[in-house]
């Protein structure tokens, strides 16, 4: 088999397999907040509170928990209902909806987009697709934290013990699609040490053009 086709199957399997093994890697997920800087950095961008859309919330621990304790108004998106499931039950007072981000389709926008270890799931032709999505639903000034890759690359990772798909663009050009969206670019880290090595794509709406 060629190894891309190989990737792109794997790739159409990461719902099944959120769907399957979700909870399990919920369960052994670290939730100490080692993301901690990243989500303040974020956070210092955005109006308080904030309206904020977690796209591949899972089941919404730590992250939008950490929102969700801190006050602001938390949105969170997955396509796995397994994950969308068990966030209900912790968090009931937020909305939860069963929808995949790559046909993101929201009456409403936000003043911050959080994409964390979700959005690197994506195909490549899907990312650039979905940041269009992204910008659409961010107000001016909104911020969009990503993690990503740190080169243009489609590579294998594990989901509780199973195979999963991942990719990134360049950083050249997740900065020039950034530009068409009339975003800036805040800052890239790649593989963060003090992250648990992450890669880390910050960006904010400038405020010319409301989408």
């Amino acid at each position: 088999m060629n190894p891309k086709n190989g990737l792109r199957t794997l790739a159409a399997n990461t719902r099944n397999i959120y769907e399957q093994y979700g909870p399990q890697y919920d369960a052994e997920r670290v939730k100490n907040l080692f993301e901690c800087n990243w989500l303040l950095r974020f956070e210092a961008l955005l109006p308080k509170p904030a309206s904020i859309l977690d796209a591949g919330c899972g089941a919404g621990e730590p992250i939008a928990q950490y929102f969700i304790q801190n006050g602001h108004e938390l949105t969170g998106v997955d396509f796995a209902t397994s994950m969308i499931a068990l966030a209900k039950e912790r968090f009931p007072d937020s909305k939860w909806l069963v929808v995949d981000m790559r046909t993101l389709r929201l009456a409403r926008t936000f003043d911050g987009i959080i994409g964390w270890h979700s959005f690197f799931h994506l195909t490549p032709d899907e990312q650039r697709a979905t940041l269009q999505h992204f910008a659409r639903h961010l107000r001016p000034q909104g911020a969009l934290l990503l993690t990503v890759g740190p080169q243009a690359n489609e590579v294998i990772g594990h989901v509780s013990g199973q195979q999963v798909y991942h990719s990134s663009l360049s950083l050249r050009e997740y900065r020039d699609i950034l530009h068409r969206l009339d975003m800036v670019l805040v800052d890239f880290v790649a593989e963060d040490p003090e992250c648990d090595y992450a890669t880390v794509m910050l960006a904010q709406k400038t405020e010319q053009k409301a989408q």
